[in-house]
């Protein structure tokens, strides 16, 4: 999982660039079209998330215990909230949504399979 959890957290750190990006366009339109949506905000808030998320990933990959895991699962089931609820139409917002799912889905699995005193 160290190996995994370091090349996850560098494709999460560089994919929160691009979802930055995306959600400015996605807000720049709503803000142009005048819908009254917040999809280019939740969009930042979700690349904050995955940005957290994949450098608490990093910082944890090498410590033993259950810690980083969960507060990564909990930052990325956070980011998939807010993601899933606000995207309006700003669809790609839910491809990244579902993105921090699966992260925290495999973070919540690697916490259940860490024992104490063994490294994972």
């Amino acid at each position: 999982m160290k190996v995994f959890k370091l090349v996850a957290g560098i494709l999460c750190i560089i994919l929160s660039a691009f979802v930055v990006f995306q959600s400015c366009a996605a807000g720049l339109s709503n803000t142009l079209s005048e819908n009254g949506e917040v999809s280019g905000s939740a969009g930042v808030i979700v690349a904050v998330f995955l940005l957290v998320g994949g450098i608490v990933m990093i910082a944890t990959r090498t410590k033993e215990g259950k810690g980083g895991s969960i507060a990564a699962a909990v930052l990325f089931v956070l980011a998939a909230l807010v993601g899933f609820m606000m995207a309006g139409s700003y669809s790609d917002l839910k491809i990244w949504s579902g993105l921090c799912a699966v992260l925290a889905v495999v973070n919540i699995v690697s916490a259940v399979m860490a024992k104490r005193g063994s490294k994972v």
